[in-house]
């Protein structure tokens, strides 16, 4: 048990504020403390008000939403990145920039009439506010999100000015200050469009409901229930780590959190059998960064997806169902066929606890997530399910004093959600000015036209430039923000060409995803590597080896909608998982180079091709597909057997 002790708990936490700019907060005391701490429960307060009595008008829930944030975050992240888990004062400009930043949206809750009666003529001091406005929302996404996302809103608004002395398609009339202050804050266009909209009233509550399980022990009793599922297989603590991973996204919607949260447990057991410390870590990064994949608790960009195009998202949940059981498929198995590769066993029976106690013990806190799923597949909205699952949260707490909520854990609970909650605000409000400027200017449909000719009409060239657009966007910005930009500049392209509307956003979301997996800025790899104490690089090429899926598979939902249960049956759509399923498993044997025992080039060249095979829905390239990989593994279990090596799980 000595490699559990690698890293305290002091060490995880300056590893995820060194990796995750969110993370980077004051560690405050005293009145500060109070009274961040209070600020941040009243903006949960509100959140649950609105959602219970109703939310306000769209500018009113928007502005009490962004002005609760925008105050936090100026006392919690200093302007300057200070060193990690460090106590750092409170500085006095950071206090006039939060009450600023509640000053200018409670100027739009007082006037907020008036402000209606004069939409597109704004007086001076509604430009003024206006401006600061802009300015405030681009210092806090700095802070919190970090500079890129910064960089590219603050151009897109540029954008509207200079448009008249840019060449080309990128040319349009300009327009001035004035207009371009208006449309960003005194609109539903911009700061306050619908991306601000949605983490005012969707995703603030499922942080909130993430934050409520937490405190009830979930994140324990899910990495016991995995250890206790899949310990004692062969690989066992990589296997729990995918499957503690795949959970734990129902409460961490961060890549970063959820690899130092699990990782802490899983990386050095795995370590502990025999597993390399780059391997260990890409396993718990390939694992945690498909948490945001995996329904029903998908990533925040997944709540905009469902407002931009118009499907509910219990839809949404649903046709993202088989590629996330894929994905996870695919990384299982890559930590299967790496275990097998060099003879690891699973943990010894005294180290995995008993799976029966546990369920008897506290089996009550899957029932929120359970209940989160029955009420939201009745076609109840998002804010009504989120609303019944955090009550379930607190009445399940109550069934045994080791996971009983006192009124501490209560207020812990309301503080840590908001707090959880402030990245997503800052990087939707930003992300509103790039939409606004999209919608002022026309650039959307300029871009997506930009796209599809510089493809020649070619939709695989189309799919090929907006995944590298997405994966470069998703090394510098949240999963929400690079959907946004992407959603409203690439999506359309794909869509252009005929693909689904779901399809094409699904596409994109995929893509923003797995950039935290991606070398050579691959957040998720970094936070692996530092827990197993690993190389980031080498960690980052194992993990994108392990989730090759991710990269496969939204270029097979494009050219078979199929897999998103789109134009199919019941009967369709089991054939489709199935067969799916052991293609990934068949890609994946081709890639790590080993089925029952080690392959040769040109055996890996058929696997991935049986598997590619496979995955395409279709009956014909089912049949093909599923021959080849059956004289493969028949091929392979010959050998397997003259050389004495079992082939059995």
């Amino acid at each position: 048990m000595q490699e559990n002790q690698t890293l305290t708990e002091k060490d995880l936490e300056e590893l995820r504020a060194k990796i995750d700019i969110e993370s980077n907060y004051r560690r405050l005391t005293g009145v500060w403390a109070g009274i961040v701490r209070w600020l941040a429960i009243g903006m949960s307060i509100y959140q649950l008000y609105t959602a219970i009595r109703g939310v306000l008008p769209a500018q009113l829930q928007r502005t009490w939403h962004l002005g609760f944030a925008l105050a936090l975050i100026f006392l919690l992240y200093p302007s300057r990145k200070r060193r990690p888990g460090a106590f750092v004062s409170m500085d006095w400009v950071d206090v006039v920039l939060a009450l600023l930043g509640a000053g200018v949206n409670l100027y739009w809750i007082i006037n907020y009439q008036d402000i209606l009666m004069r939409a597109g003529d704004p007086t001076k001091l509604d430009l003024v506010v206006g401006a600061l406005a802009i300015l405030l929302v681009l210092e806090a996404a700095r802070r919190i999100v970090g500079l890129p996302i910064t960089v590219i809103a603050g151009l897109f608004v540029l954008y509207g000015y200079v448009g008249p002395y840019l060449p080309g398609f990128l040319a349009h009339r300009g327009f001035s200050v004035e207009r371009i202050i208006s449309h960003m804050f005194f609109t539903t266009e911009g700061i306050l469009g619908i991306p601000l909209g949605v983490s005012a009233t969707f995703v603030f509550l499922f942080i909130l409901f993430g934050a409520f399980l937490e405190k009830t022990g979930i994140g324990q009793f899910i990495i016991d229930l995995a250890n206790a599922i899949a310990g004692r297989a062969v690989g066992g603590p990589a296997k729990v780590a995918v499957i503690a991973s795949a959970m734990q996204g129902t409460i961490s919607g961060s890549s970063v959190a959820n690899v130092v949260g699990t990782g802490s447990f899983t990386i050095p057991l795995m370590k502990s059998i025999g597993y390399h410390p780059n391997f260990a870590g890409a396993v718990e990064a390939a694992a945690s960064t498909g948490g945001q994949l995996m329904p029903p608790i998908m990533g925040a960009a997944a709540f905009l997806m469902a407002e931009f195009i118009g499907i509910p998202y219990a839809r949404i949940t649903l046709a993202a169902a088989i590629p996330a059981v894929l994905y996870f498929t695919g990384v299982g198995i890559g930590v299967h066929l790496e275990a097998r590769r060099t003879g690891l066993k699973g943990l010894p029976p005294d180290r995995v606890p008993q799976l029966g106690r546990i369920l008897r013990e506290r089996g009550q806190l899957l029932i929120p997530v359970l209940g989160l799923i029955v009420v939201m597949a009745t076609g109840a909205t998002p804010v009504k399910a989120a609303l019944y699952a955090i009550a379930l949260a607190l009445v399940v707490s109550a069934f045994s004093p080791k996971t009983r909520l006192k009124p501490g854990d209560i207020l812990d609970a309301l503080e840590q959600g908001a707090r959880g909650a402030l990245g997503v605000a800052a990087a939707t409000a930003a992300a509103g000015m790039i939409v606004g400027s999209v919608t002022l200017t026309g650039l959307g449909l300029k871009l997506a036209n930009g796209l599809v000719t510089l493809a020649k009409g070619n939709l695989l060239l189309t799919m090929f430039y907006t995944m590298i657009t997405s994966l470069i966007l998703g090394m510098g910005s949240p999963t929400t923000a690079n959907y946004v930009i992407t959603s409203t500049i690439a999506a359309p392209a794909l869509v252009h060409l005929g693909v689904p509307l779901l399809a094409a956003h699904l596409f994109v979301f995929y893509f923003g995803i797995v950039a935290d997996l991606t070398p050579p800025v691959a957040l998720a790899a970094y936070a692996g590597a530092g827990v197993a104490k690993g190389e980031p690089m080498r960690t980052g090429i194992n993990a994108t080896k392990l989730a090759v899926g991710a990269f496969l598979i939204p270029y097979i939902f494009v050219m078979s909608p199929q897999l998103l249960l789109v134009n199919t049956t019941f009967l369709g759509a089991v054939r489709v998982a199935l067969g799916a399923i052991v293609g990934m498993v068949s890609i994946e044997s081709g890639v790590q180079g080993w089925l029952l025992v080690e392959a040769n080039v040109l055996e890996r060249i058929l696997l991935a091709t049986a598997g590619l095979m496979l995955i395409h829905p279709g009956l014909v390239t089912d049949m093909i597909g599923l021959s080849l990989f059956l004289a493969l593994y028949l091929g392979q279990r010959r050998r397997a057997r003259k050389q004495g090596i079992s082939y059995l799980l």
